[in-house]
């Protein structure tokens, strides 16, 4: 274990994304996902709408090889303007 985190690599890592409920997000936030890490088998994407299905929370669970790996994922998420928040 690296002492600049508390994961071990490669370890399975659930990755949510937020924005509006829409399909041009939906397409921005999983094509960035595939950049990083390939297609995603659809059993490791969820989605889940708001209660008043404005928006949308999609989690990816990847399996990431490095601390750098998800750093740069989440450096793309969160410079695209249809994403409101990475976590």
């Amino acid at each position: 274990m690296s002492g600049e985190t508390l994961l071990e690599f490669p370890c399975d890592f659930p990755v949510k994304v937020m924005g509006q409920a829409t399909d041009e997000f939906r397409s921005l936030a999983l094509g960035i996902v595939s950049r990083h890490f390939g297609p995603l088998a659809p059993e490791r994407i969820s989605e889940r709408a708001s209660a008043g299905g404005r928006y949308l929370a999609l989690t990816c669970t990847v399996h990431a090889s490095s601390k750098a790996q998800l750093d740069a994922l989440y450096r793309e998420l969160t410079s695209c303007r249809h994403v409101l928040v990475a976590l």
